[in-house]
């Protein structure tokens, strides 16, 4: 096999059933080649054939190849409780203001924590291109689709000519959860004294159903819709990670622009856990309880932290080769150093050691080729559960030392897949700004949280390197390093 080839590969699937399979070494690593038909994918089940090459190529060795183009940022749109695109979200976290409050739709329903960081009074109808597109598109993928035009527009890539087979997307979603009112009519057909009989619902409930519904709901579809609405005809693919999505999908982007199957890359991610059907699962999320007080919920690293509180947002950054950001005058909002991705199995019986989040840090200083005191800030997930931010701020703490922790999910809850790019913007405009923004709520650190929380007032951005973390409850964590100009 051409060893060059092994190198190239597209978004690795993790395979349930596979035809075929060839494993071997190249001067590159080890790779495996497969091919098959039927497999799983993020948790979304697909049937197509595919064939694809999977190499071990390590971060640091990637970094230090000689022809591998530095990628850049040169646009960022944010759509989130605090402000929709970077001027009304940056003031609100300037002058501090929370987007957490009540959920009016959950008012009078069965749900004990019923706050979250909601979007008010946001209409994406003059924004869809084309119009009819709104017909199949949920409140997620309409968030997707703003945040990435304000940041197309930014990077002014519709009119720089850019070849339509060299410009790609990569974007994270949730499992988006479907609108009551569309499938209600459908469940209320299948049951029979009062009991929902599922052996009806091929018979009665799918006639109930608009055509496209299953449209509106795929979580392919956010970077599906960016894609058509900007000819972009190159590497397009979605990640369903819950809140590492946005990460590793930028991540992933920038690999592709590396390996030379790009020049031009839109990644982020968006989520929206402001749905009944999440409140269904209240049991499965550790929730704060302060519903009197909704906008002091959210308390990452404080010790009077009670849970995390749900929200809303989707964020999108344009990335580029610097040799084509350069070539057609595009300014640079920021660079992107180094990245890596981890895992550690969290066990229910045993708390979360948070080894993940060390090794992420570790090895994307190295792909940096950084030392510590070379980070400015960190932007923390910062989750607002007892045990998350205990693991987290120790692994901080181990690999960083005393460097300053921002934690943005104070100001508006945790977005899922959308919080990774929402988050992300928070150091961007730091670096345009000068300044690293305050932690909400953090009035008493908890000593159990040994790191330096940004929480009184605003402090200097310098030097202008951030290390922005992210990691899921099932144990993945990313880690990405991203500079000035």
């Amino acid at each position: 096999m051409n060893p060059e080839f092994s190198c190239r590969k597209t978004t690795p699937r993790v395979v349930s059933q596979f035809y075929g399979w060839r494993e071997g070494r190249t001067p590159g690593g080890h790779f495996v080649l497969a091919s098959g038909f039927c497999g799983r994918w993020a948790g979304i089940c697909w049937c197509a054939p595919w064939f694809f090459v999977v190499a071990r190529v390590g971060n640091s060795r990637l970094k230090k190849m000689s022809n591998v183009p530095e990628v850049v940022i040169t646009g960022l749109g944010v759509v989130s409780p605090i402000g929709t695109g970077c001027d009304e979200f940056w003031h609100s976290l300037s002058e501090g203001r929370s987007g957490i409050r009540r959920i009016p739709a959950l008012n009078g329903q069965p749900f004990p924590f019923a706050i979250g960081g909601q979007i008010v009074n946001f209409d994406a109808t003059d924004k869809i291109r084309p119009r009819k597109a709104l017909k199949v598109m949920s409140r997620d993928i309409q968030l997707a689709f703003v945040a990435a035009d304000m940041a197309l527009q930014e990077a002014g890539i519709a009119a720089s000519g850019v070849s339509p087979e060299r410009f790609g997307i990569v974007f994270g979603a949730d499992l988006i959860p479907c609108e009551l009112d569309e499938i209600a009519n459908a469940i209320r057909s299948c049951i029979v004294d009062g009991r929902f009989d599922f052996s009806l619902w091929g018979t009665r409930a799918l006639s109930e159903l608009y055509p496209l519904w299953l449209l509106k709901y795929l979580p392919n579809m956010p970077a599906c819709h960016i894609g058509i609405a900007y000819d972009a005809r190159g590497p397009n693919n979605s990640l369903t990670l819950a809140e590492v999505s946005s990460l590793a999908a930028i991540t992933e982007a920038v690999r592709v622009i590396q390996r030379g199957d790009a020049d031009v890359m839109v990644a982020g991610g968006t989520g929206c856990r402001i749905h009944p059907a999440v409140w269904v699962r209240t049991g499965a999320y550790q929730l704060s309880s302060r519903v009197d007080q909704p906008e002091r919920a959210c308390r990452p690293f404080d010790l009077d932290r009670d849970g995390m509180v749900h929200g809303e947002g989707a964020g999108a950054v344009v990335l580029e080769s610097r040799k084509h950001a350069e070539a057609r005058g595009a300014p640079i909002l920021a660079r992107v150093l180094g990245f890596a991705c981890a895992f550690e199995a969290r066990r229910p019986d045993q708390p979360w050691s948070g080894e993940a989040i060390r090794r992420a840090i570790r090895d994307a200083l190295r792909m940096a080729e950084l030392k510590p005191h070379d980070v400015g800030h960190v932007n923390a997930h910062g989750l607002s559960t007892v045990e998350d931010d205990i693991a987290e701020a120790r692994a901080i703490r181990s690999e960083l030392g005393d460097v300053a922790v921002t934690a943005p999910k104070s100001f508006f809850g945790n977005l899922a897949a959308g919080t990774g790019a929402v988050e992300l913007a928070v150091s961007l405009l730091a670096f345009r700004h000068g300044q690293v923004p305050i932690t909400l709520n953090c009035e008493r650190p908890d000593p159990r949280c040994p790191i330096n929380v940004v929480n009184k007032a605003p402090v200097p951005a310098a030097p202008p390197v951030a290390v922005v973390l992210n990691h899921s409850r099932i144990g993945q964590a990313v880690a990405l390093v991203v500079a000035g100009p």
